[in-house]
């Protein structure tokens, strides 16, 4: 059996940053996997948990590739019967490979960081429906940074799934080709998602930019290099969790959550049990309350396993 590929990245890394924090948080845990292991979250019989999975730095490693381990676990807590449920920040069409892949054949998942909620249902003709997309106007957040950070490359999800860029601006994390447009375009367009890169700045730069504009009216997250995603104001991984919880009735105590990047810091508080993987950076270990291994050494296996 080999790895297989899902490839795409819903938040920038870069190997140097993973390192700086892998080795603390590997010594660390299965220390705290076995003094946590779902004391509060336990899985009885007729008790449900619900299952947020990040994809890039969680289930699938920095390539695309998910190994056989991580594949299985998931399938096995798919199999249980859990609500298993992928919370990521790539776009639709680069999320339903991975939910293919871990076999959810039925349920839910939170793509564009919160923007976008879906139901899955093998039964309906795209085999998924949309619940609600959150819209909003990018043209105050883009002028913004359009004018602190000029040389940078600019796409926009828009209502329709169709992505919008500027200098010749692909990723895999937005599932489908990007359509080059003039500024103007997109400044006229209402984004679901709106992404911003650098290559001409450091992260350190970057990040200082950001923190100048002061960018108001929208919710964002920056990666591990100058990469900027933004969402609607309020509209997060967890804010969409949370409308799932609510609509399938599942307890507070019933959540889990794992993820590796800051686009994951509110779905790791609002989960009861937040796992950070080991390579995380050291505000999301902060915001978790337990650390698994890396991605590189199957971490999420490990959180997927204990939960059978």
């Amino acid at each position: 059996m080999t790895e297989s590929s899902v490839a795409g990245n819903d938040d920038r890394r870069s190997t140097n940053q993973n390192n700086m924090t892998e080795n603390t948080a590997a010594r660390t845990a299965e220390a705290h996997i076995q003094t946590t292991r779902i004391q509060s979250v336990s899985n009885g019989a007729g008790s449900q948990l619900m299952i947020a999975l990040d994809v890039d730095g969680t289930l699938v490693d920095h390539d695309g590739h998910m190994s056989v381990t991580v594949r299985e676990a998931a399938q096995a807590v798919v199999a249980a019967g859990h609500h298993v449920m992928i919370a990521t920040g790539r776009s639709l069409n680069a999320t339903l490979p991975v939910i293919e892949h871990i076999g959810i054949e039925n349920g839910y998942a939170v793509c564009s960081n919160g923007g976008v909620i879906l139901r899955v249902d093998s039964g309906l003709p795209d085999g998924y429906e949309i619940l609600h997309k959150a819209t909003f106007d990018p043209g105050p957040a883009l002028r913004a940074l359009r004018k602190r950070l000029p040389s940078a490359k600019y796409a926009l999800e828009d209502a329709d799934g169709n992505f919008l860029s500027t200098e010749r601006f692909q990723d895999a994390s937005f599932g489908v080709e990007a359509v080059g447009v003039d500024f103007q375009t997109m400044l006229e367009a209402v984004a679901v998602r709106v992404v911003v890169f650098s290559s001409e700045n450091t992260p350190e730069e970057f990040n200082a930019a950001i923190r100048h504009i002061g960018l108001a009216g929208v919710t964002y997250s920056v990666g591990w290099t100058a990469w900027l995603d933004i969402a609607a104001a309020g509209v997060t991984k967890a804010s969409a969790l949370e409308h799932l919880r609510d609509r399938l009735s599942i307890e507070a105590h019933r959540t889990v959550a794992v993820g590796d990047g800051r686009n994951d810091i509110e779905m790791l508080t609002w989960a009861r049990r937040g796992v950070a993987m080991g390579q995380a950076p050291v505000e999301v270990i902060a915001a978790a309350d337990e650390v698994t291994k890396s991605v590189f050494d199957d971490g999420a296996a490990h959180v997927l396993r204990s939960l059978l």
